[in-house]
């Protein structure tokens, strides 16, 4: 286990290039297209933390290739990743840290998507970890590293915002650099949490909030339609193009910051490339959660998500939030 802990600390080459896919997401969106369904993947590992707070970090690979498999309809991990990522691109992975160690992306998830990316073919230097600042990367357990032939960890606190503003209905924003400039490609790696400060959920779409110079402005009502409003920007619409969710524990009360007396482990990877279909499920998640505990449902709370509506409405047009256009597959 130590050894692969250090092997995304410090990896400094990567495996061979193994080639690049030639549909990749082009390919599987055109799948979706004709089905006129969204593809996500629940998958689950119940024995995931074993007796340990932490997961164990085998078994999160395992579930990472299980979720990748049924999403990608390929067995072999290598294969599956080839059609997600490309090689010779530099690839982002946006985490989320800004709750604090208790409930932040997991370690064992960023190493093992790390480990299977430079198994296709990514090379290490091409692997980017990021979010708003070293506080919120060491939360996720990770260590801020801008050595280009390792895999490199910083936050937008080494690397600056844009000069210029972008705009997009309500948001009026300066981008990350490291979105911008520095990466082809961004997987998000959000963490599923309850928001009580009205947005009613935080998890793909929202992770969005980390690559902004002033988040602070996109809160209001509820964060809609400020979260919908800035996946619209065209960087972020075009360039955070999948999701892994972490789903392994999750805060169903009281978030979105860390509070123990609610944290839960639905023990999951939540998996997809429509972000808005992502955010749904996510929800329904949450909420299934909050009737087992005896709480309301958030829309019964007063906090429903409406920024995944916005976001599916024909302005936005970021993804589908309706169950009967989305292809729920649980594993």
């Amino acid at each position: 286990m130590n050894d692969r802990r250090e092997f995304l600390k410090s990896a400094a080459t990567g495996a061979a290039l193994l080639g690049s896919s030639r549909s990749g997401l082009a390919g599987m969106l055109a799948q979706h297209a004709e089905t006129g369904k969204s593809r996500v993947v629940v998958a689950r590992d119940a024995a995931l933390h074993g007796t340990g707070s932490q997961p164990d970090e085998k078994r999160v690979l395992d579930l990472l290739d299980k979720a990748m498999a049924a999403y990608t309809g390929r067995e072999k991990p290598v294969e599956a990743w080839r059609r997600v990522v490309p090689v010779g691109k530099v690839i982002g992975l946006k985490v989320n840290g800004v709750s604090g160690k208790g409930i932040s992306t997991h370690f064992a998830l960023v190493m093992a998507i790390a480990e299977r990316l430079q198994q296709a073919g990514v090379k290490p230097g091409e692997i980017v970890v990021w979010d708003r600042n070293a506080r919120d990367l060491e939360a996720c357990g990770l260590t801020i590293s801008t050595d280009s032939s390792r895999i490199r960890c910083y936050g937008n606190d080494v690397a600056g915002f844009e000069d210029q503003q972008e705009s997009w209905g309500v948001a009026h924003i300066r981008l990350s650099k490291i979105l911008t400039r520095d990466c082809a490609m961004v997987i998000g790696l959000p963490i599923l949490k309850d928001h009580s400060l009205g947005a009613g959920v935080t998890f793909a779409m929202k992770n969005m909030y980390g690559a902004v110079d002033r988040p602070q402005d996109l809160h209001g009502g509820g964060c809609n339609p400020g979260v919908a409003d800035l996946n619209c920007i065209p960087v972020i619409r075009e360039k955070v193009r999948f999701t892994i969710g972490d789903a392994i524990s999750s805060v169903y009360e009281g978030g979105p910051m860390f509070r123990p007396e609610h944290l839960w482990y639905p023990n999951a990877l939540i998996v997809g490339e429509d972000r808005v279909a992502v955010d749904h499920t996510a929800w329904q998640m949450l909420d299934a959660k909050r009737v087992e505990t005896g709480l309301p449902k958030l829309e019964e709370a007063g906090r429903t998500p409406h920024y995944i509506a916005t976001a599916a409405d024909a302005t936005h047009n970021l993804g589908v939030n309706d169950p009967q256009r989305i292809r729920l597959i649980e594993v």
